[in-house]
């Protein structure tokens, strides 16, 4: 069976491979929602419309499902998703779009690169 890692958690969970990454989070108590989008509310339910369930996939990218249409369209309705997607565009990936296949590591609740390096190039 796969495992996630949280890193800033320290934790590791064992999943069903093909399990949905935001459900076997939310399930195992491990916080995915930033700020305000705590409250349930504020948060979109995994409908890959709000993109605060962001979550940079530091190990593993292989072993995760291929990004979809809706995951694509996020930065382009959202304006916080796609600044917050710069400089991470080939680990950040939403949790409620992301399917576990395989190992991997998981930084979740990743802060905005507003004076990055990538941030101005």
């Amino acid at each position: 069976m796969p495992t996630i890692k949280f890193i800033k958690e320290k934790r590791t969970l064992e999943v069903p491979a093909g399990s949905n990454l935001r459900k076997e989070a939310l399930k195992a108590g491990v916080e995915l929602y930033p700020g305000v989008h705590k409250h349930a509310l504020l948060n979109c339910h995994g409908l890959s419309v709000c993109g605060s369930c962001r979550v940079l996939i530091k190990k593993g990218m292989e072993n995760t499902s291929k990004e979809g249409i809706l995951e694509r369209m996020t930065p382009l309705h959202n304006p916080l998703m796609a600044m917050a997607k710069i400089g991470h565009e080939e680990e950040m990936r939403l949790a409620c779009q992301t399917t576990v296949n395989g190992d991997i590591e998981v930084e979740t609740c990743p802060p905005m690169n507003w004076h990055g390096d990538k941030f101005w190039a």
